[in-house]
């Protein structure tokens, strides 16, 4: 028996067992368990953890349809919210359900019933049995590899040679990453160039509501974007703070996780600070706590400033990319590792401002009032955020690599 194999089976029998129950609950089983109704002919897998990674490889989806259009697109995401995205781009051809357990059986299924003839998977997301079940290329976009999940990876030599050896192609998004990856097994002759994909990220048309724009003025909204525990009491402490300096200022504060709108009303509560909930229809105020999914757009919109969340807690930090596609000036915590090259590039240009407390952050506020100074920065980390590499590049490298489907 391969013994790292045994593991990872174990493993993942494990995992099914703790969320399967879970998936019959939201009527999801059908889909973790690969049942979904196949379309017909041909298809390439694609699979994304969530909107973020998906948002950015719309590109080379469409593109991929226009130039391969005998191979339809299996989209998969971990989360409702992704397949929602996919299924919003209403692109022919392409097809998104909730992502499938990564069982032998399950992969195997997918790859029969659909037809598959390659895989490609987007930054972080390494599934063994659908990597080695796959018949045709196997293909890794915007790779990234973390020393913690490189250290994981080691401890499972074998299995990591076996499942990396399976690539055709892999851009990663830093070359720390592709370093990390190369030692673990990945072929070198497989190795791409270095592309971050939110890069790429193309922002939606939006369409601004007459009472969110009367509320917010752009250069007078601030926008906390995706917090974590530990990050809201610091963002109304900083609010309350540069109140003080800015009586006309307004905060759009939108959770990582909707789900604690309850808790963050308590702790705006306790500072004394009245908030209006999105979910619950109220009438927007001067703060404003935006608990929905999918709106992210919309706020980036209204606010000509935005703290990047996921910084100030130890989560590494989440996408620069988004906000500065809608022109926001950039603030954001040390804790960046998520985005490691990204924020260097920032820092090299000063084109963002880090804080590490409160009245750092309220400060960034205050500095960044006047509306010169925030497209001053939005224009700096739109600059320091470009891409080297052409998006049509990247699409034919993986046309190439997509001549055995």
């Amino acid at each position: 028996m391969d013994v790292p194999v045994f593991f990872y089976r174990l493993l993942a029998t494990l995992l099914t067992l703790i969320t399967l129950p879970q998936a019959i609950v939201r009527r999801q089983a059908r889909a973790r368990l690969g049942a979904m109704p196949a379309a017909q002919g041909p298809h390439i897998w694609l699979h994304g953890a969530s909107n973020g990674e998906l948002a950015s490889v719309k590109p080379i989806v469409v593109a991929l349809r226009q130039l391969r259009p005998d191979l339809g697109i299996l989209v998969t995401s971990n989360t409702q919210t992704g397949v929602d995205l996919v299924r919003s781009w209403d692109v022919i051809g392409v097809t998104a359900h909730l992502s499938p357990l990564d069982l032998s059986w399950v992969s195997v299924r997918i790859m029969r019933d659909w037809r598959i003839k390659a895989y490609i998977s987007l930054e972080s997301e390494l599934w063994p049995y659908r990597i080695l079940s796959c018949p045709g290329p196997v293909i890794q976009l915007g790779a990234r590899m973390s020393e913690s999940t490189a250290r994981g990876w080691g401890r499972l030599p074998k299995l990591a040679q076996r499942v990396l050896g399976r690539f055709d192609y892999v851009s990663a998004q830093d070359g720390a990453s592709l370093g990390r990856l190369f030692d673990l097994g990945l072929a070198h002759k497989a190795g791409g160039p270095v592309v971050d994909l939110k890069a790429f990220y193309v922002p939606p048309k939006v369409t601004l509501p007459p009472d969110l724009t009367t509320t917010f003025p752009r250069d007078k909204t601030w926008l906390a974007a995706s917090t974590h525990e530990g990050e809201e009491e610091i963002v109304l402490d900083a609010h309350k703070q540069a109140l003080e300096h800015i009586p006309d200022l307004k905060l759009i504060l939108a959770p990582r996780h909707p789900r604690r709108a309850d808790e963050i009303q308590k702790l705006a509560k306790g500072c004394g600070l009245q908030m209006a909930q999105r979910s619950k229809g109220d009438a927007p105020g001067s703060i404003y706590l935006a608990d929905t999914m999918g709106e992210m757009p919309l706020w980036y919109s209204l606010a000509g400033r935005v703290f990047v969340a996921g910084s100030l807690a130890p989560k590494g930090g989440h996408t620069p990319y988004e906000p500065s596609a809608f022109g926001c000036a950039l603030i954001h915590g040390p804790d960046t590792g998520n985005f490691r090259a990204a924020y260097a590039r920032l820092r090299d240009q000063d084109a963002a401002v880090q804080v590490s407390s409160a009245s750092d952050l309220a400060d960034a506020l205050i500095a960044l009032a006047p509306p010169t100074q925030q497209a001053d920065f939005a224009a700096r980390s739109a600059d320091a955020l470009a891409q080297d590499v052409d998006p049509a590049g990247l699409i034919r490298d993986v046309l190439a690599a997509l001549t055995a489907a």
